[in-house]
């Protein structure tokens, strides 16, 4: 059974959230059928301590908003690793290097991706006319 409407949209909240402190990388998989604990798995990087703290309690907030409290919250006092578990969505933060290390999506490849389109996961420039470029959820730098 594919993941649940509630968690999809739950999950695309979480990365606009995330999104929105500059967490990049965002990528998120449908483990329903492989886990039954939980329908997905969230996965955002940060570029150090500091940020993946930021991109955290962004999410926290978004989610609050709509009186969804996370069940369980793991690794905040170093943060290279924050877990956020809502139950039908569990969402990882990891600085970059834990990212590269632990590579969940190695782990995770075979699972369903779940679209994040449209969601502009990282501000790399602003040009003259004052807009911004971003880069969309999935793509790369250089790409």
């Amino acid at each position: 059974m594919p993941a649940t409407t509630q968690a999809i949209k739950l999950t695309r909240e979480a990365a606009e959230a995330a999104a929105s402190k500059k967490g990049s990388d965002l990528v998120a998989f449908d483990v329903s059928e492989q886990l039954g604990i939980t329908d997905v798995f969230l996965i955002v990087s940060a570029t150090n301590e500091r940020q993946v703290g930021a991109v955290v309690d962004a999410v926290e907030e978004r989610l609050l908003g709509r009186s969804t409290k996370p069940l369980r919250r793991e690794g905040g006092r170093e943060n290279r690793w924050v877990l956020l578990d809502y139950g039908d969505v569990v969402i990882h933060v990891q600085h970059t290097d834990e990212r590269h290390l632990y590579a969940l999506e190695r782990l995770w490849r075979d699972c369903p991706r779940i679209s994040l389109d449209g969601i502009v996961t990282r501000v790399d420039a602003e040009d003259e006319d004052g807009t911004v470029e971003g880069l969309l959820a999935g793509e790369r730098m250089g790409r």
